[in-house]
């Protein structure tokens, strides 16, 4: 990865990214510690980086504001956490994500696994695969929700599978 310094200048002079960085990370697991961490240490190089709870302003549709400010993000990092995958907002982002890295001058993705091994995220193993049960038995009738739970499977396969960070024991 670039150094900070040019990394945030160089997004200065592309009119396409409005943020540096987009974090997605499961707030309960890590919103008062790692993320928080991140966050600070982002900004404090001058990183311009999205998070859902500093940028958003009352009244706007968190939905419509965090699809638009994943669009505009020219890095994602994506905290997986043990409790990520129980939460179908983590899981909507993800693929979103997913689809703008997709895209011609798609964004890069990283994910930092945190305090869960990358196999169980590519394989929805563990906590991922008591979540997946979760949300199989939600949507076990609805043919249009097992889609979307496929599609999250393949999200989070596609992501494991990405070179990120491994960070345990902490």
């Amino acid at each position: 990865m670039a150094s900070a310094s040019s990394f945030a200048s160089d997004s200065q002079y592309c009119a396409r990214w409005k943020y540096d960085v987009f974090l997605s990370f499961r707030g309960a697991d890590t919103r008062a510690t790692f993320t928080s961490h991140l966050y600070e240490g982002l900004k404090n190089r001058g990183i311009f980086t999205f998070q859902d709870d500093k940028r958003l302003e009352q009244g706007d549709s968190i939905s419509e504001e965090l699809l638009k400010a994943i669009e505009e993000s020219q890095v994602a990092l994506i905290i997986f956490s043990k409790n990520y995958a129980t939460s179908r907002w983590c899981l909507n982002e993800l693929v979103k994500i997913m689809e703008c890295k997709e895209e011609e001058n798609g964004q890069t993705v990283i994910p930092i696994f945190y305090d869960v091994d990358p196999s169980n995220v590519r394989y929805q193993s563990e906590s991922f695969a008591e979540a997946f049960a979760k949300h199989e038995s939600t949507y076990k009738d609805d043919v249009e929700g097992m889609q979307k739970v496929q599609g999250w499977r393949n999200a989070l396969t596609a992501t494991g599978n990405l070179k990120g960070y491994d960070i345990r024991g902490g």
